[in-house]
């Protein structure tokens, strides 16, 4: 069987036919295939401005694309381009079914190299096959440009805020995602966590879309309360666990700090000492070593002993079926908090007290939408910037997250056989 017989049936090109097929040495000695081009006699040129077929003018000079590599071996279409003498546009350069405009890339290879790219990092993908990174990120943000073109936007019933850190200094991107039972994907990247940056996403999400949203999830923080309050009205807001977690660690861990320093400078026992994870681990998650300090622990009466059992205590709070149990038992929490005289946890019960009905609005969510899902997409979102030591700028870092997390359709239509 020869190539172009295998070509004519995996990668077809209408009004267009393979020719000879050349086994040729590169300027460093490289191996790759020539295959060359030619225009069916029988069809005319198209028009790339207005897509009507047209009279030949002339012949542009021979061009080389990029396609599919095989057997590791670089694979390049050869086609000189005709001028297209179109009576409503005048003079213009066809339009070819392999390529887009002035790329060098075939449309195949570019959704390859795409393909590839969201199992590998980039600069590996590169290296795998023997292109440059700059090539990887051109493909992959035209399959990004398309697969945000042409993805469907109906039925948005539940979506999630977030905001992760970027890069230093302090850069944060704002993070929405849809969390629908079933449909769990990336639906828009902000640049800050901005009042700004929140307006921008409801007037991308336009009115109608908007007015259809029913759960809407996020953190405590002020910009989002606000912008949600104002353009969600009649949607649900349920604010995450996950961050009320966050924030009652950060004060455990506060506390042991204070106390570990100030035991020190008394100069009793470091009974603190390594037990920072200790006690902002979950149970489960404990090691055996955690488990013996964390007994050990339990048996001194310090500030961060008592922070600890307000935490673990504060667990029960989501096992409640009924809302008014569990506002009951919130109400009492905040006041046992705020009788222990330990500052940190009385700042988390003020807050809490602060957004007593959104922490309510929990129990009316539970098993309609996915609640942890912002928390699981953060994570692989986590995994993506770690991965991607190159992303400099906050466009690559965009393009990689709708890439991977987006679930961003890809043009069946236009590939006759999919190569990876």
């Amino acid at each position: 069987m020869q190539l172009k017989t295998i070509l004519n049936r995996v990668h077809p090109c209408r009004g267009f036919v393979y020719r000879e097929v050349k086994l040729v040495k590169g300027k460093n000695g490289e191996v790759m295939l020539h295959v060359r081009v030619a225009p069916d006699a029988r069809t005319r040129a198209t028009c790339s401005k207005c897509g009507e077929k047209g009279p030949g003018y002339d012949t542009l000079p021979e061009r080389m694309f990029q396609f599919v590599p095989l057997w590791a071996i670089p694979v390049f279409f050869l086609y000189a381009m005709r001028r297209v003498d179109c009576p409503k546009c005048g003079v213009t350069v066809e339009v070819v079914p392999w390529a887009i405009g002035k790329d060098h890339l075939t449309k195949a290879y570019a959704w390859f190299l795409a393909a590839w790219a969201k199992r590998l990092s980039w600069l590996e993908v590169a290296r795998t096959f023997k292109t440059s990174w700059q090539t990887v990120f051109r493909s992959v943000e035209k399959a990004v440009e398309w697969g945000l073109a042409h993805r469907d936007l109906t039925g948005i019933t539940a979506i999630g805020f977030d905001e992760v850190f970027w890069r230093k200094p302090y850069k944060f991107l704002t993070v929405v995602y849809e969390i629908a039972q079933g449909r769990r994907r990336l639906l828009w990247v902000g640049q800050d966590r901005t009042l700004k940056t929140t307006l921008r996403f409801f007037r991308w999400l336009g009115k109608e879309r908007s007015a259809q949203l029913r759960w809407v999830c996020s953190d405590m923080w002020k910009p989002y309360l606000r912008v949600i309050a104002k353009k969600a009205a009649q949607a649900v807001h349920v604010l995450d666990r996950f961050h009320i977690a966050a924030k009652m660690n950060k004060a455990i861990d506060e506390v042991r700090a204070q106390e570990a320093k100030a035991m020190r400078a008394k100069g009793l026992a470091p009974v603190l000492k390594h037990s920072r994870w200790t006690l902002l681990k979950r149970p489960e998650n404990r090691t055996k070593k955690q488990k013996l300090k964390l007994a050990e622990l339990l048996r001194f009466n310090l500030k961060t002993v008592r922070a600890y059992l307000l935490k673990e205590t504060f667990q029960h709070f989501w096992d409640y079926r009924s809302p008014g149990w569990a506002i009951s038992f919130l109400d009492g929490w905040c006041s046992q908090a705020m009788r222990s005289r330990i500052e940190p946890m009385q700042k988390v019960a003020k807050t809490l007290r602060a957004h007593r009905l959104l922490l309510l609005n929990w129990f009316k969510a539970r098993g309609l939408i996915a609640l942890g899902a912002v928390e699981g997409l953060n994570n692989k979102l986590k995994v993506i910037t770690r991965r991607a030591y190159g992303f400099r700028t906050y466009r690559a870092t965009e393009v990689a997250l709708y890439h991977s997390l987006g679930a961003l359709p890809d043009p069946q239509s236009e590939l006759t056989h999919r190569f990876c």
